[in-house]
């Protein structure tokens, strides 16, 4: 298969994760924190399609994981980047078995509790997903500013996963820390995945 096939793929997967991810977070996941027994109860069926989307994101991590080593196999940290990716999606993976128990619960509590469960060990996957976008910026060589901001973005999901486990108050700068991880993210990874879709591949890397 020649690197454009490879390059396409991973764009291609990159924008399956972006609106899969969106979906669960923005509408599954909030609806349960806004409102966990109604949320469980009433729209169980959105709920399901949430895990599911989950789920895809986790599929299609490997997938992108496979097709950068083969882009990029011939630098020297490339393995070591793959490696830290599928960490990410194992973790992630795992994270992912606390949800389906909220549609057996009855109690805010009890729902919100599986939900923590479910974000602390994603948490976890984030900090190596971190390690595993600073070395995808070490590995492109182009473009420069797309690998800085992947770089930025992996520093940033390294200190926020620290960030939660290391300050008794994290909440209390939960949003700035939301914004230092999410805009190198989003204009990085996006950046990327449309770079990839429409350059990558077509010259040497």
């Amino acid at each position: 298969m020649k690197k454009r096939s490879y390059s396409i793929i991973a764009g291609l997967s990159y924008i399956i994760i972006f609106f899969a991810a969106i979906f669960a977070n923005f509408f599954v996941l909030e609806a349960i924190l806004q409102d966990p027994v109604n949320t469980i109860q009433q729209d169980h069926t959105m709920v399901r399609y949430g895990i599911l989307a989950f789920m895809l994101t986790v599929i299609f991590d490997v997938v992108v994981a496979w097709a950068f080593y083969e882009l990029y196999k011939e630098h020297y940290l490339s393995i070591l980047s793959t490696l830290f990716r599928m960490m990410h999606a194992a973790i992630m993976a795992v994270a992912i078995f606390a949800l389906p128990f909220t549609l057996k619960l009855s109690t805010s509590h009890e729902i919100l509790n599986q939900v923590d469960i479910f974000n602390t060990i994603w948490l976890i996957g984030l900090f190596f997903f971190g390690i595993h976008l600073i070395l995808l910026g070490r590995i492109i060589k182009r473009p420069k500013i797309i690998a800085l901001f992947l770089g930025i973005a992996g520093i940033m999901y390294m200190i926020d996963t620290s960030a939660h486990f290391l300050l008794p108050n994290y909440t209390s700068y939960a949003s700035l820390f939301l914004a230092l991880v999410a805009i190198p993210s989003i204009i990085g990874e996006m950046a990327f995945a449309v770079w990839l879709l429409a350059k990558g591949g077509l010259e040497k890397q």
